[in-house]
């Protein structure tokens, strides 16, 4: 049974991981206190993996931020305003690179690709003196072994870590990031030869960005870049993992004619373009880390297609090649299933978490074994079934009338300066209005009284009244201000999100009914009934 997960979330079943920061920021507790977190968070997920029969577990995927700004600390690419005088990066340069300090900002925080993810973008020019200034991948590679688990190391691969990057300030912004590759590749080696040394089998190198549209000067930046770290990584099964979107053509065949390289993680879910490329031409003997699980969403998979999908790429690859892995880390994913105590369960079983997603995992593998469980893959295709034809998901009515719809049906009836008149009549702006982005701060008492509403030492209705005279207080001052379109400032959590989400769906209804169109209305400043109406949905 071969089956592999790309990566876990690593804050914790219950935040484990955001409470025990947030104490160490705010100088609560020490950081032996928040060490001792992380290192139990590590050790649990690793057993978990390892108990549900997961055979390549990954390390190194754990971060106490970002695993971008772990490539970052690696590397010791510290910008310079943080200080850094070399050593061993430690708490306050790290977290003042992610979060800034009472001197200095931030690094800049991106998208990680097309999902919510965000990561901390280098700052890269010619005079970045790079060394090995952290050795996190190895220590918990070693961490795992002690515990009786031997992972699979996980590194940001170095092109995509450049390719990720951004030209330091007062650096040409035509700088080419890719002619720091031999600089970079000797910190590379030094952490290949440590993990070697410390007993590694395998290693796995993050390289998503060869899903992107890359030219080919960008492509033989993988050729060289593996071709100088072939001899070093002699000896090691090494896997190169993409993710999150098709290969072309022209990236696929780079990918598979990397030297030193054992096998090759795809994103099955999303690449419906690579599926056939592995079935068209698949090299002789290597390994294929087929990521059939869903990484990026909650929806229980699909078992009996997954499965149709391994049996098919088991033909072309081999069963002792082929591994049953997930489309992309389980970071961008809930955490634990388990603890959705309020949910019925029917929505339940539509659902799968990183958790649950392991056990699908290894549930694959042992099918392409021989070993299927009947009553686990039934389950699922219930689950299926169910989720398919409820009522809650298929509406009938809405499905005859989109079925009805002709093309007249999608343009409009009146014309724009009609929408904007009625626009106009009912909501008197004027010609430059004025607003906020929606969120006031979270004052002091706004906190206590969340605490103590957590905590039962107040009752809903104080809640709720509490939360009333804070919106209140919010929109008189913007009042005062003569701010032309108020907001309220988004004080409430979950107990009133509802009721604000229903007068929400009360205004777009009142707007819409007046001749108002919502394409022509600028809501990007309303971004709290945006957020809400979006969320059902997801």
């Amino acid at each position: 049974m071969a089956s592999h997960i790309v990566g876990y979330p690593r804050m914790g079943p219950k935040r484990e991981l955001k409470f025990a920061l947030e104490s160490f920021w705010d100088k609560k507790s020490s950081a032996e206190d928040l060490q001792k977190v992380a290192a139990d968070l590590r050790s649990s997920i690793w057993k978990q993996m390892s108990d549900a029969g997961i055979k390549y577990i990954p390390s190194n995927t754990f971060s106490y931020y970002d695993q971008v700004l772990d490539a970052t600390s690696m590397l010791g690419a510290v910008p310079p305003r943080y200080g850094w005088n070399g050593g061993e990066i430690g708490f306050d340069t790290y977290f003042s690179m992610a979060r800034g300090n009472a001197s200095v900002p931030a690094m800049e925080m991106t998208k990680w690709f097309d999902t919510n993810y965000h990561f901390i973008v280098p700052e890269l020019g010619p005079d970045v003196n790079f060394s090995y200034a952290s050795h996190k991948a190895v220590d918990e590679y070693k961490e795992a072994k002690a515990l009786g688990v031997n992972t699979v190391p996980v590194l940001i691969g170095p092109v995509s870590y450049l390719l990720l990057s951004k030209p330091a300030k007062g650096v040409e912004k035509t700088f080419s990031l890719l002619s720091l590759l031999p600089k970079i590749l000797p910190i590379y080696k030094e952490v290949i030869s440590d993990l070697k040394a410390a007993g590694a089998s395998w290693i796995q190198f993050d390289e998503p960005t060869l899903v992107l549209d890359l030219d080919s000067h960008k492509l033989q930046a993988f050729t060289a870049a593996y071709d100088d770290l072939e001899s070093t990584l002699s000896g090691l099964n090494v896997l190169i993992e993409t993710y999150f979107a098709d290969l072309t053509s022209e990236a696929y065949k780079t990918l598979i004619g990397l030297k030193g390289v054992t096998a090759y993680g795809l994103d099955l879910v999303r690449g419906a373009q690579t599926l056939d490329l592995v079935k068209s031409n698949f090299p002789k003997g290597k390994y294929l880390f087929a990521g059939v699980v869903d990484g990026r969403n909650i929806w229980a998979n699909d078992l009996a297609a997954s499965f149709s999908t391994l049996k098919e790429l088991e033909a072309v690859v081999g069963k002792e090649n082929l591994v049953v892995s997930t489309s992309c880390s389980l970071l961008h994913t809930a955490v634990d299933l388990v603890n959705e105590t309020k949910l019925d369960d029917e929505i339940k079983s539509w659902l799968a978490f990183a958790a649950q997603k392991v056990v699908e995992v290894n549930a694959l593998a042992k099918a392409l074994a021989g070993q299927k469980d009947e009553a686990f893959f039934s389950a699922n295709a219930a689950a299926q079934a169910s989720r398919k034809s409820s009522p809650r998901v298929t509406n009938e009515a809405v499905q005859k009338a989109a079925a009805a719809l002709k093309g007249s049906d999608h343009r409009r009836a009146t014309n724009v300066s009609a929408r904007l008149d009625a626009q106009q009549k009912k909501l008197n702006l004027p010609i430059l209005p004025t607003t906020t982005i929606g969120s006031f701060p979270q004052t002091l008492e706004l906190r206590r009284v969340r605490r103590e509403f957590k905590a039962n030492k107040i009752s809903e209705d104080d809640y709720i009244k509490a939360i009333k005279e804070e919106i209140k207080k919010v929109v008189d001052l913007q009042e005062e201000l003569d701010i032309d379109v108020l907001v309220h400032g988004e004080p409430e959590v979950k107990t009133i999100w509802l009721s604000t989400l229903v007068s929400s769906c009360l205004v777009l209804h009142s707007l819409l009914m007046d001749g108002c169109n919502l394409t022509d209305l600028d809501v990007s400043s309303h971004q709290s009934s945006t957020v809400m109406l979006a969320a059902p949905s997801q």
